[in-house]
């Protein structure tokens, strides 16, 4: 998927964006992946494709240094509108070229991006790259299960997923394996749809 097909894919998607995706089932894995971090006074936040902010409407933001990229202007205005009376910090920008100095953020949140991007592998070494040592990568997304060929009907329809925006076919150990020289494997739970959305933990070394 490339990044111009993606504007064109999410500006569409952002008007309904949070009624398909913040809603229902995806809203209860949010509450329970992003309710449940304990983070500190103080603490440097990024969230990476951080679309209509949808995760950070599950943590409360006082106190916290929080800045927000997503590629679609369209999905960033949405997250605006949301908290306009906020100090986050809301930038345009590409998950695969991040702009931020090494060892910048204390927490980084990679939340439905890496099946979204052209290059997953480049996202989350981004997304390590600007992590403080210790720090952690959160990561929400949907992968296809390690070690494991998929189905015929998940194959077939692949190609036509792709299109409206999203891969379903990729595995977290096909990037992983690539990046684990740098951040510890700490969790990595299934939280909907029997498994094929994950909660994933890095702590960067």
């Amino acid at each position: 998927m490339k990044n111009s097909w993606n504007q064109i894919v999410y500006h569409c998607w952002s008007p309904v964006y949070d009624w398909f995706f913040n809603s229902g089932p995806f809203l209860k894995a949010r509450k329970k992946i992003f309710g449940n971090l304990l983070f500190n006074h103080g603490d440097e936040i990024l969230f990476i494709g951080v679309g209509t902010g949808a995760d950070i409407e599950q943590i409360n933001v006082e106190g916290l240094k929080i800045t927000a990229v997503d590629y679609s202007e369209a999905m960033l205005q949405k997250a605006r509108e949301k908290f306009d009376e906020t100090n986050i910090n809301f930038l345009q920008g590409d998950a695969q070229s991040l702009f931020f100095p090494n060892n910048s953020f204390d927490y980084t949140i990679v939340s439905l991006l890496l099946s979204v991007v052209p290059n997953p592998l480049l996202a989350l070494s981004e997304a390590i790259r600007v992590t403080k040592p210790g720090g952690r990568i959160i990561i929400f997304d949907k992968f296809a299960a390690d070690g494991k060929d998929q189905p015929l009907h998940k194959k077939l329809l692949r190609p036509l997923i792709k299109i409206l925006g999203t891969d379903i076919g990729l595995t977290f150990s096909d990037f992983y394996s690539e990046n684990n020289a740098e951040a510890t494997l700490a969790e990595d739970k299934p939280v909907l749809f029997n498994g094929m959305y994950r909660k994933i933990i890095l702590i960067k070394k």
